[in-house]
């Protein structure tokens, strides 16, 4: 499944009490493209991940994914993305496979194509015996494993990863790798954020740098080297 068009982020600026958090962010991701988001605590990233869900509200600017307007059309914007935030997100009075329901019905997927997902997924994220385990249950990295699972379930145009392998064990995050690549491959696009600068070498083929709120840099992975050199300053 091909996407033809992208996201279009236009002079996006959010204040929070007063204080400027992001300051005229203006970029363009491709469809089928791996983008990561770089910059040191403080610089906007997981922000700029919560102004796209609609969590944070924007002072100014306009955010457009496939032609669809974030603030025209938020309901129809929002079933076009999925994410995974640095801190799982689960509802307590729900297992995970109920989630994973709860998923399926949200993005509309077909019910025998969820029994598939869901079988495939818990396996490779070696969940299969927590399926019917409430979150407070399951350890951070097993609740990881599940909100994981979660944003995997729905062919979308847009996934955001705030942190993807924070919690995760080394099994899950190599799966989750190699997961995010297909995506890429089948013409999603990817936006995360990692303090991991070696893994996101690997992963990557764009970066965003911010400082301050600013884009101040952006380009091709293959100069990560000079990007390194930057955020270690």
């Amino acid at each position: 499944m091909i996407w033809l068009q992208g996201l279009l982020v236009e002079e996006v600026s959010v204040e929070i009490n007063r204080e400027p958090i992001l300051q005229n962010m203006s970029f363009y991701l491709d469809p089928g493209t791996i983008t990561a988001l770089i910059g040191h605590n403080g610089a906007g990233k997981s922000t700029i991940m919560k102004t796209l869900i609609g969590l944070q509200e924007r002072k100014m600017g306009k955010i457009v994914l496939n032609g669809v307007s974030q603030e025209e059309d938020f309901l129809p914007f929002k079933q076009m993305l999925s994410y995974i935030p640095e801190e799982p997100f689960l509802l307590p009075e729900l297992t995970a496979m109920q989630h994973f329901q709860l998923y399926g019905r949200s993005y509309q997927i077909d019910e025998q194509e969820l029994v598939e997902k869901v079988d495939y997924l818990s396996r490779k994220m070696e969940i299969t015996d927590k399926l019917d385990e409430f979150p407070e249950s399951l350890s951070k990295g097993m609740r990881q494993k599940v909100q994981t699972i979660c944003a995997l379930l729905p062919e979308v145009p847009l996934l955001l990863i705030d942190e993807p392998f924070m919690g995760l064990d080394i099994y899950a995050s190599e799966f989750l790798a190699e997961a995010v690549k297909e995506k890429a491959e089948q013409g999603t696009i990817i936006l995360l954020t990692s303090h991991q600068l070696d893994r996101v070498q690997q992963l990557a083929d764009h970066f965003i740098m911010l400082q301050h709120g600013k884009v101040v840099d952006h380009g091709d992975i293959n100069s990560f080297q000079v990007l390194k050199r930057r955020f270690s300053e």
